[in-house]
């Protein structure tokens, strides 16, 4: 299943996704809502594009963000990219 999406993306949505992925700000949720990966196929693409001590990194980073996960989120925060972010050309959700 992960192959098979990740054929679709093209190189600059891959590293959209990989960049979305390492932001602290932003939640599994929103990567779903843009391009349609659960978390689970996420960490299966992150295994498979990372070098193994990268997606090790990675994979400790998440797990003690606390903003990753929209239900772990402090109740204050809705958005999921910086308010000086506004202008991100990569960002499909910027556009609607």
């Amino acid at each position: 299943m992960v192959k098979k999406k990740l054929n679709t993306f093209n190189d600059r949505d891959l590293d959209r996704i990989i960049e979305m992925a390492w932001e602290d700000r932003t939640p599994f949720e929103a990567i779903t809502l843009q391009f349609g990966l659960t978390e689970g196929e996420l960490r299966k693409l992150m295994h498979k594009v990372l070098r193994p001590s990268s997606y090790r990194n990675w994979r400790s980073r998440i797990e003690q963000c606390k903003t990753k996960h929209a239900s772990r989120r402090i109740q204050g925060i809705t958005r999921f990219k910086c308010s000086r972010q506004r202008i991100i050309t990569n960002n499909k959700i910027s556009k609607r």
